[in-house]
């Protein structure tokens, strides 16, 4: 499993592999104190903390992780208190994993992930697996049809695509194994492999199974790939910290890694399930696409060929130069654009193999996204204040609002705790005749507002932007559904022909 002597993985619930043992020594008598420590984004969470006085010499404390605790790397943190002194050992990311004066103990679940992040109907696709089992079922799950959405972080819920099917892995449950699996003849969408052992532990591997034949549906959604393993705090290297710059330095950030809470991608439920739901319940069946796909498509032009609309759900915070490029000369050739969330096309990322970098903030390269989007990302704070949007021009687009009962003064989402998080703006440089339909005054302070906008072109172009981070949420409610069912249809009225 890649142990070593500072790093070890545990599986709690088998017996003789479910203890980590931490060994020091000490030169005279102290107080001291071990924390099993899952680091975060900002803050970290200590899950489990022993102390003891003990006098000089070699100590051994244990940690016996139980079956709930949540999966992933842990820093053995070792507070030694004692002549008035303290010294900590693991308390910041050291610089190489062999340079870590803590020992890391991975609670291993079941880690799985598919080597590519999109597939065509019946292809074959590679999944490497990680479980301490001697046997696990493997099911695939069509997410967002089914099921309720589960109300944990880590579970990914969908519609099973056809019975458990049970793999036998003994010999192989001391080391990641690749694994062929096909899916059938299935639409586009996204998708997750669910694995479970005997013993309850689950892990999920999502993908996105492509159309057969582009473009037949005429709209395209693109999920937020590269966010997603942005977010990813999953330690590969084992020093404790995630594989990210969110977790310190600029590491590259690896896109075929498995998301450590099961599987699932970063704030999965709250930001990308309502709106995979609302598909299902409205009985849409777009085109998916992951970051990959939208790089692959050469120009601009051919997007337009393609598709009329092209729909951002979640959010886009990460974007190639190439995916910049064809989506601004979509909007230029009159496609349609419609982005669910905040904070979109931010960063500018350069891939390498199966990694992206994180370069520069596309206003800073004379690029700023509100040309674009129509508005800019301007603040966040991390969701401590929510507010419902208020409708400020309902005339400016009577149609997005009809059937919703909302006239100006009006409020949305109140039913679902508001809106916040990251919050976007209009900007000088956004396109002639964007009008602010619905905005959050003051959320973050003084002039910082988020703005619900949209603007036309005379190439015919439209584009919708929601100016908050987790805006799919309002899709829980009924209004918000009819507003993005109302937004969904204008977008694919009046079309401009497409480019031969």
């Amino acid at each position: 499993m890649g142990d070593r002597p500072m790093f070890v993985t545990v599986a709690p619930g088998n017996e003789g592999r479910d203890t980590a043992a931490v060994g020091f020594r000490l030169e005279r008598r102290a107080r001291v104190r071990l924390e099993a420590v899952r680091t975060g984004i900002g803050a970290s969470n200590v899950r489990w903390t022993t102390e003891a006085t003990l006098g000089p010499g070699q100590h051994e404390l244990a940690w016996q992780p139980s079956m709930d605790t949540p999966v992933g790397s842990y820093v053995m943190r070792l507070t030694v208190e004692g002549n008035g002194k303290r010294r900590i050992y693991g308390g910041r990311r050291p610089a190489t994993p062999e340079r870590a004066s803590a020992p890391v103990v991975r609670v291993l679940g079941v880690e799985a992930a598919f080597t590519r992040r999109s597939y065509l109907p019946t292809e074959r696709m590679a999944l490497q697996v990680l479980a301490d089992a001697p046997w696990f079922s493997l099911t695939f799950l069509r997410v967002g049809h089914g099921p309720d959405p589960s109300l944990r972080g880590d579970e990914i819920v969908g519609l099973a695509m056809g019975p458990a099917v049970g793999i036998d892995w003994t010999g192989k449950r001391s080391a990641r194994r690749t694994i062929t699996v096909q899916t059938g003849d299935w639409p586009s969408g996204l998708y997750a492999a669910r694995l479970e052992t005997e013993d309850g532990r689950i892990g999920f591997a999502p993908f996105v199974l492509r159309a057969t034949a582009p473009g037949s549906t005429r709209v395209a959604v693109v999920l937020p790939t590269n966010t997603w393993q942005a977010y990813n705090l999953f330690d590969v290297d084992g020093d404790g910290w995630g594989d990210t710059w969110y977790a310190g330095g600029i590491p590259p950030v690896a896109l075929d890694r498995p998301y450590r809470d099961r599987g699932v991608p970063p704030r999965f439920r709250r930001y990308d399930v309502p709106f995979l739901r609302w598909l299902e319940k409205t009985r849409r069946d777009p085109d998916f696409l992951t970051d990959d796909d939208l790089d692959a498509i050469g120009t601009g032009d051919e997007l337009r060929r393609l598709y009329d609309l092209v729909v951002f759900p979640g959010h886009s915070e990460y974007m190639t130069e190439q995916a910049y490029n064809v989506v601004e000369r979509f909007r230029d050739l009159g496609g349609r654009l419609i982005f669910l969330s905040a904070n979109n096309f931010f960063w500018k990322v350069e891939r390498s193999g199966q990694t992206i970098r994180r370069i520069a903030q596309w206003r800073n390269l004379s690029r700023p996204e509100s040309r674009l989007l129509g508005v800019q990302y301007r603040a966040n704070d991390d969701g401590r204040r929510q507010a419902p949007f208020i409708v400020s021009d309902r005339d400016a687009a009577p149609w997005l609002f009809e059937d919703t009962g909302l006239e100006n003064g009006d409020t949305l989402g109140e039913e679902v705790g508001g809106f916040g998080i990251e919050i976007d703006m209009t900007t000088p440089l956004s396109p002639p005749g964007t009008r602010v339909l619905a905005l959050i005054p003051n959320l973050f302070g003084l002039g910082l507002h988020a703005e619900m906008a949209y603007y036309e072109t005379p190439a015919g172009a439209r584009v919708f932007s929601a100016g908050v981070l987790d805006f799919p949420a309002v899709l829980y409610t009924a209004q918000g559904m009819q507003l993005l069912d109302n937004l969904w249809r204008h977008m694919l009225e009046d079309l401009p022909e497409p480019a031969p």
